[in-house]
């Protein structure tokens, strides 16, 4: 996990959505869709249309990121807890 992955995941302990996301960590929408993009892939976060509604279908977090919640797996939370 890189170090962006890692201060991520430090916000994914609770369901955040997106802009909450870009607000906090600061950084450009494309760098933070593509470090979501890249966590969702391992399975280390998962999307959720609405704070209590998950998606299950595949998700393209680079295009379509900008409307979702993301939360920290189980997996996510352990790799993140384990560095």
């Amino acid at each position: 996990m890189s170090e962006e992955e890692y201060e991520l995941m430090d916000e994914l302990y609770f369901v955040q959505p997106f802009g909450y996301l870009k607000e906090t960590l600061g950084w450009e929408e494309e760098r933070l869709l593509l470090v979501l993009q890249g966590l969702y892939e391992r399975e280390l976060i998962k999307c959720l249309k609405e704070p209590d509604r998950e998606i299950f279908d595949e998700v393209e977090v680079v295009k379509e990121g900008r409307a979702y919640y993301y939360l920290a797996t189980k997996k996510g939370l352990m790799e993140h807890n384990t560095m």
